[in-house]
């Protein structure tokens, strides 16, 4: 099994440029660890996301490290001029000599989707055309291509992406619609959410994934060729009493992040894609299995757990939230890296 590294790069009252630095030092680290992908969110006008454009903060990325992949999970491509996006795919696969995983999808936040003038029930229509174009410009050095929301004719394509035919697509769902799309594509997966949730999304996704018989992009390092992921927040510390200590500040921030733009709406019962299942606070995220804490052996014993019943190949972790210090983060980093992961190479 593979273990990834997942950031939303929230705001951690502290000065940006201070958040930045300490999170190039941390995936620094990372790639030392032997983190086989750091995979980072796209989110506007919330303090969720410090890095609303992850492109710019991926190429800060590509060259702070050496052998860790990258990219986001996920370009919100409703939101963007397919032109612009295969320019940017290309150039930051150059940047990351070839490192490049490219994550996709339509967007969960209806708030963040209509301040850039697109409604949520049309994301996923635009998304699919987006998706569809984007496909298609990355294989060519002429692009023509007629959609219902983008048309193209005979636009040169100056840049070409250094991995061929073109970086792998992921797909990150929390519902199995979305989870379904994606094994039809055969796109490598992830998805999140309390356990039962997380089985069904995995689940759909395998059936869907099954009938199409192989991964578009296979990745040998994966079974089956395809990565099947679920995140996971992990704090990990010399004693469940420490690890409790830090992670309790950290995730109930996190949270109130999460839900920050819901409650500046007042429609924190909003049934939408927006409103994910999720714990209230730490405990509760605790008791679902959303979040593991504890010493190293409290950890390993709930990850092993937990693949057990979901069935994945992929575990993404969420180690650096909320206001932790660096300090924190690094040794919860350190001790994973080197009391949790080499007991999870098994799985």
């Amino acid at each position: 099994m593979k273990i990834g590294l997942f950031d939303h790069v929230e705001d951690g009252e502290r000065p940006l440029a201070t958040l930045f630095d300490e999170r190039l030092t941390f995936v620094k680290a990372a790639d030392e660890a032997g983190i086989y992908c750091l995979h980072v969110a796209e989110h506007h006008a919330t303090p969720l996301n410090m890095v609303p454009v992850p492109g710019v903060y991926l190429a800060a990325v590509a060259r702070a490290t050496k052998r860790m992949r990258l990219g986001p999970l996920v370009y919100l491509l409703p939101l963007y001029s397919p032109l612009r996006l295969i320019e940017e795919i290309c150039m930051l696969d150059h940047l990351s000599y070839g490192r490049l995983e490219v994550g996709v999808g339509r967007g969960v936040s209806p708030f963040e989707l209509r301040y850039h003038k697109v409604e949520h029930d049309q994301s996923r229509e635009i998304f699919i055309d987006a998706y569809n174009c984007i496909s298609a410009g990355l294989i060519t050095d002429q692009l023509s291509y007629a959609g219902p929301h983008f048309n193209y004719s005979n636009v040169p394509i100056a840049l070409r992406p250094l991995q061929q035919p073109h970086p792998p697509f992921w797909y990150g769902s929390s519902n199995t619609i979305g989870s379904t799309w994606a094994g039809e594509q055969g796109l490598h997966f992830v998805t999140l959410g309390p356990m039962q949730t997380a089985k069904e999304n995995i689940d759909a996704f395998k059936a869907a994934f099954a009938k199409r018989g192989r991964a578009a992009q296979p990745k040998a390092e994966f079974p089956g060729g395809a990565a099947i992921g679920v995140q996971r927040h992990i704090f990990v510390a010399d004693s469940d009493a420490e690890a409790h200590r830090f992670a309790k500040p950290a995730m109930d921030i996190h949270l109130k992040n999460i839900n920050w733009l819901r409650a500046k709406h007042g429609q924190t019962g909003l049934t939408s894609r927006l409103n994910v299942a999720r714990g209230a606070d730490y405990e509760a995220c605790l008791a679902d299995g959303t979040a593991i804490s504890g010493s190293p052996e409290t950890v390993r014993a709930e990850i092993e757990r937990q693949v057990a019943e979901l069935g994945v190949n992929y575990l993404l972790t969420y180690l650096f939230l909320g206001t932790m210090s660096l300090e924190q983060a690094m040794r919860s980093l350190k001790l994973f890296s080197t009391e949790v992961m080499p007991k999870l190479a098994h799985l």
